[in-house]
């Protein structure tokens, strides 16, 4: 990456995926590298260039910026102070709105990070369960607990994870077993690329309850996009545990690990608390969030957008082959999978110049503020993307 002076930030950025070097393969003056405001599917970058958007926030945006509805609420929030010495009566009450539309959860606990609410779905699962060991499935934060290998973590921390295979029944069933009484929890995401297989899902559930671990799903990503209860709305599982997170605010600062009170028990014999868990800004998000979230129907929105979003990009892909292996994904978040990182960075690169923000891998997600002629406009800055990329290509040759 070339570097554009002595930034104040190690890395760049404190979000990791919001690096140059991850959204477009490097940085230079043609790209948007730092944002100055955000509007429904729009973002608008420190040099006043505006973009359309799918990136969304990391899929933490559902509704789209700013949505009037959550805006309101949080500044009236701001305004009665956001946060005190006490529980916030928002506190029960978001709690209690989230049992009612997802009954299998019973109790939770809020906090600021999907990280975090992961990390204390994990502590719950070894209260409950007096094991250490955890398998998973996905991408679940970047705390030690989860990392098979990474510089600074522990190695005693790093020999109690492993990990299990989306959508292998069999394998899957090897791995739980083999770690037999030591299993704490499995942890999984819903959608890896592409949806779960149902006799996957059925492994999950039946080995765990086998090996008395804890099943604990991390719907950080799907939350209010597959459904308003995320993979377990749509799928049908039963997780011990769940967390939360993301769009369930709609990009304001929360996150849930809920489940069955036997387990959500256990706060009561580790210590899992925080300052800012409580203020009361990002609850009244939610709680707006939530209102349109059923109110609008949205994950249904999302479905139709998406899935317009999804054939058009199949249809890219068989136009463009040179540049382009093929889609993956699902209809609210998809992306084009490319033939090398070069050409995905240049694709990146010619839509970002062409007002686009398309991320080369991913996900990409729609929003309440996409429609069908968005998505048809998107189609076809995106054909010309890839036609100028496969030219080039081409002459390279």
């Amino acid at each position: 990456m070339e570097r554009l002076g002595m930034e104040r930030i190690a890395g760049f950025t404190s979000t990791g995926s919001k690096r140059p070097e991850v959204l477009f393969g490097g940085a230079d003056s043609s790209l948007p590298l730092r944002m100055a405001a955000s509007s429904g599917c729009r973002v608008w970058d420190s040099e006043g260039r505006e973009y359309l958007d799918y990136v969304m926030a990391l899929g933490a945006v559902a509704l789209g910026y700013a949505h009037p509805a959550v805006t309101v609420a949080v500044v009236k929030a701001v305004q009665q102070g956001g946060v005190g010495p006490l529980a916030p009566v928002l506190e029960e009450e978001v709690a209690a709105e989230i049992c009612r539309l997802m009954p299998w959860v019973e109790q939770m606990r809020f906090l600021k990070t999907g990280a975090e609410a992961m990390a204390a779905a994990v502590r719950l699962a070894r209260v409950a369960t007096g094991r250490e060991r955890v398998l998973g499935c996905g991408y679940h934060g970047w705390l030690d607990w989860c990392q098979s290998e990474s510089v600074g973590v522990p190695a005693g921390t790093t020999a109690l994870y492993g990990e299990v295979p989306f959508n292998d029944p069999d394998r899957t069933r090897e791995l739980i077993r083999s770690a037999g009484d030591r299993l704490a929890a499995v942890v999984f995401e819903p959608v890896i690329l592409r949806p779960p297989d149902p006799a996957w899902l059925a492994v999950l559930r039946e080995e765990t309850e086998r090996a008395g671990a804890l099943l604990v799903a991390d719907e950080i990503k799907t939350v209010c996009r597959l459904a308003i209860g995320g993979g377990a709305e749509r799928y049908g599982y039963r997780p011990d545990l769940v967390v939360m997170g993301k769009a369930l605010a709609n990009g304001f600062p929360l996150a849930v690990v809920g489940g069955r009170a036997e387990v959500m028990g256990g706060v009561s014999r580790t210590w899992i608390s925080s300052t800012l868990a409580t203020e009361f800004v990002s609850l009244a998000a939610a709680r707006a969030t939530l209102e349109v979230m059923t109110g609008q129907k949205v994950p249904a929105h999302l479905s139709s957008v998406g899935g317009h979003l999804l054939s058009g990009l199949e249809a890219l892909a068989q136009r463009h082959g040179g540049v382009v292996l093929g889609v993956r994904g699902i209809a609210e978040m998809c992306f084009l999978e490319y033939r090398d990182q070069t050409l995905s960075a240049r694709v990146a690169a010619a839509c970002a110049s062409r007002g686009l923000l398309f991320k080369r891998g991913a996900y990409n997600f729609v929003s309440l503020a996409h429609d069908g002629a968005t998505v048809d406009y998107t189609l076809g800055l995106l054909d010309e993307a890839l036609a100028a990329v496969t030219q080039l290509h081409r002459g390279a040759r």
